[in-house]
C-alpha cells in the first residue's frame, strides 16, 4: 500500500499532471499526422525529458506511447489517411462513416473502443506480466508463422465477393514486402541496381497513396460535379450506453486479442488489429456490414490495436524484450534514466512499476477527453470545399511519406501507389488486400523461413507444434466456414419441409 501511495505521489505533482497532459495532447496530434507515427512521436519527446525528473520523463514517455497509436485513427477516419500503420485496418470502416456523415459518431465509436483496449490491456499487464511473459516465451518463429497465416485471411473477408482480384491484390502487396535486403543473407532482392531500393518499401507511402492519394486523384478526374458533401455533425458524439452494450462482446474480443498479441514480441499493432478484424468480421451479427461503415469494424481494429500497448509493455518490463517499435524507444529511455528493464524490476523497483501502471491508467483515461476536444477541431476540415480539402490531403500525404525516412523515393512510391490504387478502383479490385499481403509479407517469410531453418527444410515438422496446429486449424474453421454454414442452412431448410 505505501508503494502504491509514493507512486501516486510521484504523478500527483505540478511536473507529473503536465507531463500526463502534454503527453496524451502531443501524441494525440503526432499520431493524426500522416508519417510521423509512435516511434518518430517517442523520440521527438526523449530530448525534453533531459530536462525533468525521471519519475515525469517516464509519464510523459508512456502518454506519448499510449495516445499517438489512438492518434492514428483520427486522420484514417476523417480523410481516408491512418496516421500510424496501426490505424491502416480502422480506414475500412471508419472512412466510409464519413462519407455517409456520421464522422462525429465514428470518433466517438474509435475514441471509445481505444480506451477501453488500452484500460483492458493495462489490467493485464497488472495482473499477468509475469505469467504472460513466461508465455510468450513459448512462441517461436513457427507459433507466430501460424497466427500470420490466421490474420492473412482477412483478405477473404475484404475481398467482398471477388476473392480472386482480393488475392491478386494482396500477391502484389506480398511481392512488394519483398523488395529490399534479404534479412537472412543481406543481398539486395529486386532493386534493379538502383541503391536507394536496396532499403525496400516503407508502409506509410504506400498507405497514403493507395488510400489517400488514390482519393485526391478520382475527385481531381470527376471534377467539380462529385463535390464532396458532408452532412454530418462536426465534432464528436459519444454513443450511449446501450450502445456499447450490444456491443460489449466484439468489444471485449479484440480487447483480448490486442493484449494476447501485445505480448508476442515483434508481432506488432498492425497485425493485431487485422487478425481482430478478421475475427470481428467472422463472430459480428452485423458482419455483412463490413467495409461500408459498421462500427463493429471500427471497434475491432482500435480496441486491438491500443490493447496492444500494454499487453506489448509485458515483456518488455519484465524480460527487457521489446514488444514493438514503440516499446524498443522505451527501454533506451528507461535505461537513460537509471531503469534496468529485466525480471529483477519488479522486485527491486516496486514503486516505479506501480507509477507506470498509473500512469498508463490515467493516460488512457484523459485520452478520452482529449480525444473529444481534438475532435472538435479535426472535424471542422470536413466542412471545407473539395477543392481546399483535397490539396491538403495531398500536402499531407506527401509530407507524410517523405518525414518516414527523409528520401524522394518514398515520396514517388506514394504517388505510383495512388495511381495504382485509382486504376484498381476503376477495375473493381479492393485496396485493403496490397496493404494486408504487405503488412503481413514480411512477417510471414521470416517466420516461414526460420522455422524450416530450426526443422531442416521440413515444412510437416511444423505442425509437432500444439499452438501451430492450433491457429492452422482456426484458419481452416475460418475458410470454411461460408461452405459449412451454408450447407447447415440448406439442411435445415430441408428438414422444416
Amino acid at each position: 500500500m505505501s508503494s502504491l501511495i509514493e507512486s501516486l505521489s510521484l504523478i500527483f505533482t505540478i511536473q507529473g499532471l503536465l507531463a500526463l497532459f502534454l503527453g496524451v495532447t502531443l501524441g494525440t496530434f503526432v499520431g493524426a499526422m500522416p508519417g510521423l507515427g509512435t516511434v518518430v512521436a517517442l523520440a521527438m519527446m526523449l530530448p525534453l525529458t533531459f530536462a525533468i525528473d525521471s519519475g515525469p520523463a517516464i509519464v510523459l514517455l508512456l502518454s506519448v506511447y499510449v495516445s499517438s497509436v489512438y492518434g492514428g485513427s483520427i486522420s484514417a477516419i476523417l480523410i481516408n489517411v491512418p496516421g500510424t500503420p496501426q490505424s491502416a485496418a480502422t480506414v475500412l470502416d471508419g472512412y466510409p462513416m464519413t462519407r455517409e456523415g456520421r464522422a462525429d459518431l465514428a470518433l466517438g465509436w474509435t475514441t471509445g473502443a481505444s480506451v477501453f483496449g488500452g484500460i483492458f490491456s493495462v489490467i493485464i499487464l497488472v495482473v499477468a506480466a509475469p505469467t504472460l511473459a513466461k508465455v510468450a516465451v513459448n512462441f517461436g518463429s513457427i507459433e507466430i508463422l501460424a497466427l500470420i497465416i490466421f490474420s492473412m485471411t482477412t483478405i477473404a473477408w475484404v475481398s467482398k465477393g471477388n476473392t480472386i482480384k482480393g488475392l491478386m491484390a494482396a500477391c502484389l502487396g506480398l511481392f512488394l514486402s519483398t523488395v529490399g535486403q534479404d534479412n537472412f543473407t543481406g543481398s539486395a532482392r529486386f532493386d534493379y541496381g538502383y541503391f536507394p531500393l536496396t532499403g525496400g518499401f516503407h508502409v506509410i507511402p504506400i498507405l497514403v497513396g493507395v488510400f489517400a492519394l488514390s482519393e485526391v486523384f478520382h475527385q481531381a478526374f470527376v471534377g467539380s460535379g462529385s463535390r464532396i458533401e458532408f452532412a454530418g455533425k462536426v465534432g464528436f458524439t459519444f454513443p450511449s450506453l446501450g450502445e456499447w452494450m450490444t456491443r460489449k462482446k466484439q468489444l471485449l474480443r479484440a480487447s483480448v486479442i490486442g493484449s494476447f498479441i501485445g505480448v508476442l514480441p515483434g508481432v506488432g499493432a498492425v497485425t493485431a488489429a487485422f487478425v481482430s478484424y478478421a475475427d470481428g468480421k467472422r463472430s459480428s451479427p452485423n458482419s455483412e456490414k463490413f467495409g461500408t461503415g459498421e462500427p463493429d469494424g471500427v471497434i475491432a481494429s482500435e480496441a486491438s490495436n491500443n490493447a496492444v500497448t500494454g499487453g506489448a509493455l509485458v515483456p518488455t518490463l519484465a524480460l527487457g524484450i521489446p514488444g514493438d517499435g514503440g516499446t524498443a524507444v522505451l527501454i533506451g529511455a528507461l535505461i537513460i534514466h537509471g531503469v534496468t528493464p529485466g525480471v529483477r524490476l519488479y522486485i527491486d523497483e516496486p514503486v516505479l512499476v506501480n507509477m507506470i501502471f498509473m500512469a498508463l491508467l490515467l493516460a488512457n483515461v484523459l485520452m478520452l477527453f482529449v480525444g473529444a476536444f481534438s475532435a472538435q477541431i479535426f472535424t471542422r476540415i470536413l466542412k471545407m470545399p473539395a477543392s481546399i480539402l483535397m490539396p491538403i490531403v495531398m500536402m499531407l500525404s506527401m509530407i507524410g511519406a517523405f518525414t518516414v525516412r527523409g528520401s524522394m523515393l518514398d515520396v514517388y512510391v506514394a504517388v505510383l501507389a495512388g495511381v495504382v490504387g485509382l486504376f484498381m478502383r476503376y477495375s473493381g479490385f479492393q485496396l485493403a488486400p496490397i496493404v494486408i499481403g504487405y503488412v503481413l509479407g514480411q512477417p510471414f517469410e521470416e517466420g516461414l523461413r526460420r522455422g524450416l531453418l530450426l526443422t531442416g527444410d521440413q515444412p510437416w515438422r511444423f505442425f509437432e507444434s500444439p499452438i501451430f496446429c492450433l491457429f492452422i486449424g482456426l484458419t481452416v474453421l475460418v475458410l470454411t466456414s461460408p461452405a459449412w454454414t451454408k450447407l447447415l442452412a440448406r439442411k435445415a431448410s430441408q428438414n422444416a419441409q
